[in-house]
């Protein structure tokens, strides 16, 4: 049975530096829930708290109704996965997998069996005999898996896993620990600095900052209603435009900026006032370039400069009033540099940010 993991005002200190500040949050059962967040955001010092590598300076955490903030470890029925794979270079891949089943002692019979449905699980039964050395990095990955699952965890914790694989490989093991999550039910908790990955396989994720928790959600949620310009500029691209909030009325925003007057109908996550200094955040594939636009939202720029790749171009642009703005653009027309433009985009896709 999954189990959910509660985090109470975590904290972490290592003499004067926090690496963790008061965070909390509740991870569901049997979720693929990722911490995301750049270097020294304290993603990976909360896991090793949750893995039991570290102990809270405060706070408390539990799986399910079980307090294990002070708990050992190997007390914690928990999988890890490293972003080195840590296997043993003088044992077999049967011999790895079944390791932490003879530290707890499970009766051969039994842990043959065992090992036989992981190394099963994650496709690599034929591979039992060989040593790690003989295997790919996608492959020894595959084993470390199989490691962490063989015990039956109740939770299962990845630290950067494919950080050290190339990038076919990655592409190919993001579905595999996703169906592996889906198929085992078992609570993941996943670190990682790359956005790409996140968004593609999280069930919900929390982007941090400074050991603070900047906002939780659904990839979807996150990516299209950031609540901060922070979340938005580090969960994938977009353009930020200044401007002061001229009118709040039936669910629109219309701010007016170097460039003229940008209208949102995205709903905000904060309250937002007229007069109000703002930052319009709009994404680069949001905008469309078209000579013809007018009306709401439909703004002039000049062609700095274009990377074509056939069926898409990447524009960079300087809208009047100065201010430069990246577009991608689909099935692109030929604009050469110093061409003059109209871009527009829908109210909706104009996220409008206080901070």
């Amino acid at each position: 049975m999954s189990v959910s993991i509660h985090i109470e005002n975590l904290v972490k200190r290592f003499g004067d530096a926090e690496a963790v500040a008061g965070l909390s949050l509740e991870i569901k059962p049997g979720e693929l829930f990722f911490l995301l967040g750049p270097s020294g955001c304290g993603k990976t010092t909360l896991l090793r708290m949750i893995a039991g590598l570290e102990t809270p300076t405060a706070g408390r955490i539990r799986f399910g109704d079980r307090d294990v903030t002070n708990l050992p470890a190997n007390k914690r029925k928990i999988g890890m996965v490293f972003q080195s794979y840590a296997l043993w270079p003088h044992m077999t891949v049967a011999e790895n997998v079944a390791f932490g089943l003879k530290v707890r002692k499970i009766p051969g019979p039994e842990r043959e069996q065992r090992v036989r449905e992981a190394l099963a699980a994650v496709q690599m039964d034929a591979f039992a005999e060989r040593r790690p050395g003989q295997l790919s990095g996608g492959q020894q990955q595959r084993v470390a898996l199989a490691r962490a699952l063989v015990v039956k965890p109740d939770v299962l914790l990845l630290d950067e896993p494919l950080s050290n694989l190339d990038a076919a490989l990655r592409i190919e093991m993001r579905r595999e620990i996703r169906r592996l999550c889906r198929a085992t039910g078992i609570t993941s908790v996943y670190v990682t600095h790359d956005q790409e990955e996140a968004l593609s396989m999280a069930d919900r994720m929390a982007v941090l900052r400074l050991g603070k928790l900047m906002q939780i959600g659904a990839p979807r949620e996150l990516y299209a209603n950031p609540a901060s310009r922070f979340v938005a500029g580090f969960l994938g691209e977009s353009n930020f435009i200044p401007g002061v909030v001229r009118s709040v009325e039936n669910g629109r925003l219309v701010v007016e900026t170097k460039a003229g007057s940008l209208v949102s109908t995205r709903p905000s996550t904060e309250q937002i006032s007229a007069k109000a200094e703002v930052v319009c955040s709009v994404r680069p594939e949001a905008w469309e370039v078209n000579g013809a636009a007018t009306g709401e939202n439909a703004l002039s720029a000049t062609i700095v400069d274009s990377l074509y790749f056939g069926s898409s171009a990447q524009r960079h642009l300087e809208l009047d009033g100065g201010i430069p703005v990246k577009v991608f653009e689909a099935n692109p027309e030929a604009h050469p540099h110093g061409d003059r433009v109209r871009v527009s985009v829908d109210p909706s896709q104009v996220v409008v940010l206080t901070t």
